[in-house]
């Protein structure tokens, strides 16, 4: 359809067939030699559970990673290395999945992470940083909404969509929405743009080298939202997610700074 192209991401990236097989191995060898708690659940279907990182001693807050892929693919398995960040820094880190489209709509899915949030909240205490990737960036972005959010809004103290998807009409015009389900109206009340400037402190990042699509989303949300944009310099869609997992990255700076 009209947009596909300006959507596409991994044929514009070179390797980028390889990337999930890469996160998902590094994810497990990450899991497999640190202190997790897995598949706690939060909801009644099988999709619905987080896995929960610990630093050692007592944690300062609490990062919620939210994973991308389009609300169609992709669970928290293959995202478990990208905790090392945060953790180097006293943080703990919950990652949660849920259920895809078409199974469910993008509108389900929102309120599945809200649910999340809420149970990982009761879980750790202290302030909680927000986070996510292309379709995880919107939906982290949508926890900010008071209307979806619960009663652990107040303890969100900085929220960073990456490479968020802020406005969801463009996508009616593309393939992809025969199994996402979107129509007019909940692509308007489920973007992003559309909610009320949130009061806490948010940072949208993308990567330079990302489609001019996503760097128009990043920019449109920042701006609606009266932010800045940081635009990290020679990173695509599949790897400026790479950098939580470094301690001293920009982007762990950006989060827990």
């Amino acid at each position: 359809m009209e947009l596909d192209e300006a959507y596409a991401n991994g044929k514009y990236i070179a390797g980028g067939d390889a990337y999930p097989d890469k996160w998902s191995a590094a994810a497990k060898a990450f899991r497999d030699s640190t202190n997790a708690t897995l598949d706690v659940s939060y909801g009644p279907s099988d999709r619905q559970r987080f896995d929960l990182f610990q630093p050692d001693g007592k944690p300062r807050g609490v990062v919620i990673f939210v994973h991308g892929g389009y609300w169609l693919h992709f669970d928290k398995s293959s995202w478990s290395h990208l905790a090392a960040g945060p953790l180097a820094h006293g943080w703990a880190v919950a990652m949660p999945s849920y259920d895809l489209c078409p199974d469910v709509r993008i509108s389900d899915i929102t309120r599945q992470i809200a649910a999340a949030v809420q149970a990982i909240a009761a879980t750790v205490a202290g302030p909680i940083r927000l986070t996510g990737h292309s379709a995880g960036g919107h939906l982290v972005a949508r926890m900010l909404d008071p209307a979806i959010a619960g009663d652990w809004m107040h303890r969100v103290d900085k929220t960073v969509p990456i490479s968020p998807l802020g406005d969801l009409a463009p996508l009616l015009r593309t393939s992809m929405n025969a199994d996402l389900g979107l129509d007019e109206a909940e692509a308007q009340a489920e973007s992003p743009i559309h909610q009320a400037i949130p009061q806490s402190s948010v940072t949208v990042v993308v990567g330079a080298d990302e489609r001019p699509a996503f760097i128009e989303q990043a920019n449109g949300l920042a701006a609606t939202w009266s932010e800045a944009c940081h635009i990290e310099p020679e990173r695509h869609h599949f790897d400026i997610v790479e950098l939580l997992a470094e301690p001293d990255s920009s982007l762990t700076r950006i989060l827990l700074g």
